[in-house]
């Protein structure tokens, strides 16, 4: 499971993800395998929580991840 930080104040997305397992916080660099599993997760089904803790529905989270770099 996975869940987005709070939006950035100035860049306004959140910039960073923290899967919930570990507690490890995964930036969005393309360069990072955490982050090009938590793609592949998402949308394969993993749950993904919004900044207030709230489970996004598969369609939201998909949707969410094709935003994404």
């Amino acid at each position: 499971m996975y869940k987005l930080l709070p939006d950035h104040p100035v860049f306004g997305k959140a910039q960073n993800i923290i899967r919930t397992t570990d507690g490890a916080s995964i930036p969005l660099d393309l360069a990072n395998t955490d982050y090009t599993n938590f793609k592949k997760e998402v949308l394969a089904g993993a749950e993904l929580q919004d900044a207030d803790g709230n489970a996004m529905t598969a369609q939201e989270a998909k949707d969410y991840i094709k935003e994404l770099p």
